[in-house]
């Protein structure tokens, strides 16, 4: 009885806080309300000698309430992830949430002090405008972003790239595309900047996938490091809100039509005319479009699926088994019956000597060439010929030309 006693004293007393006083709301009777479209403003008629409502003030001091708690918040998180953390990393894609923890890790000193580091992805296939504003924002901070890309490239050659995985590798494979360009680069900086505790800008408000994320979670990749979520709570509208109040720098094809940045390859406006923008830190157009629930990337992975036909929503950076990705080589047992060809050179040499032999020419990171790897192991113990391994990704141009290779793996006997 004495808790339940307590309790109702407590809500009494809760409520009461909330109660009628003279200048809050009145009974419906006592006043009328018109309203001349969805967004226009809202006027009420109060009692005779009652202050008349502002709705519009009313509404804008909560939302400065709410981004007030939001802000301080994220700060608390942040500073959980730097101060309690040995090397807290934060890979930065520059979209509106990014932008808004880079100037909160900016506000906190960790940029400059170096309690986090900035870690961003080029997979050679983003906009121009995106690595353009990388060095606007490092500029304009104070950092240098540390940038990962597709293994054995170096970082800004893209003639590289397309030599080494081939120009279309996302149109024939898309999830091969994800692990070179995204999940291999993202898990091997993580791994360099010797992490553990990750900071990203994912929200609840993104969509059903991430309904449920909190600020803090397990990370599926790293070996379980920590993940620090900071804006796991904010809306999209938070987010813009928050941009527009500080005037954060954020990126350029927001005033484009775009809610969201990826790959230049499969991101488009939303909606597609472009009609819905963010323009000198205000909306212009519509904003509904963008700040709905979970509509924020709904103009990414656009014409994608994944491979059992759905729809594709996320690139596997941040999904359980993304570790599972190339990190060495394949048949690299000492005892492994298949013979390294470490040479153009040696491959002409042997299709030339005229003797019967197998080549497999392969990449490490085709999930079909790791597939296969067990079962050509066993293959080439019991072969009456020598078996080979070429590792064609880094010689396309050869590979094609002397050893009939369009595709990975292909066996030449």
């Amino acid at each position: 009885m004495k808790y339940s006693t307590g309790l109702f004293l407590v809500c009494s007393s809760a409520a009461s806080a909330f109660a009628p006083s003279s200048q809050a709301f009145v009974p419906a009777k006592m006043m009328s309300a018109t309203r001349s479209s969805s967004t226009a403003t809202v006027s009420l008629s109060m009692a005779d000698g009652e202050a008349a409502f502002d709705q519009e003030k009313f509404i804008a001091e909560s939302k400065e309430m709410r981004l007030k708690y939001l802000e301080e918040q994220a700060m608390f998180a942040l500073k959980i992830s730097c101060e309690n953390y040995g090397n807290a990393v934060f890979p930065n894609a520059m979209i509106a949430g990014d932008v808004v923890i880079t100037h909160l890790l900016d506000r906190l000193g960790y940029l400059k002090d170096g309690k986090a580091t900035i870690m961003v992805v080029d997979t050679f296939h983003l906009f121009p405008e995106t690595m353009e504003f990388l060095k606007e924002i490092e500029d304009h901070y104070g950092f240098k972003a540390e940038v990962f890309c597709a293994e054995g490239v170096p970082v800004g050659d893209k003639a590289a790239y397309d030599k080494k995985y081939g120009a279309n590798l996302w149109k024939e494979d898309i999830e091969q595309y994800d692990k070179v360009c995204k999940v291999e680069p993202f898990q091997r900086g993580l791994k360099t900047l010797n992490t553990n505790c990750m900071i990203n800008g994912r929200t609840r408000w993104q969509g059903f996938e991430r309904a449920w994320i909190d600020q803090f979670e397990n990370a599926p990749i790293g070996g379980g490091l920590a993940k620090c979520n900071p804006l796991a709570y904010w809306t999209l509208e938070d987010t813009f809100d928050y941009i527009a109040k500080y005037e954060v720098p954020h990126h350029p094809l927001h005033a484009k039509g775009y809610p969201s940045i990826g790959d230049a390859k499969d991101t488009i406006p939303i909606p597609e005319d472009g009609s819905t923008r963010f323009v000198n830190f205000k909306f212009e157009g519509d904003p509904i479009p963008w700040l709905d629930y979970a509509s924020e990337r709904k103009g990414r992975f656009v014409g994608l699926a994944n491979k059992d036909g759905s729809t594709k929503t996320e690139c596997g950076i941040h999904v359980a088994g993304a570790e599972k990705t190339f990190d060495r080589d394949l048949w690299d047992a000492a005892d492994s019956a298949v013979k390294s060809v470490d040479s153009n050179d040696a491959a002409r040499d042997i299709v030339k000597s005229g003797k019967p032999s197998v080549i497999a020419v392969y990449a490490p990171w085709c999930q079909f060439c790791q597939g296969m790897e067990e079962e050509f192991e066993k293959f080439a113990k019991q072969a009456d010929v020598d078996v080979y391994k070429f590792r064609g990704d880094e010689e396309r141009e050869f590979v094609q030309a002397e050893l009939n290779t369009d595709s990975f793996p292909t066996v030449n006997v």
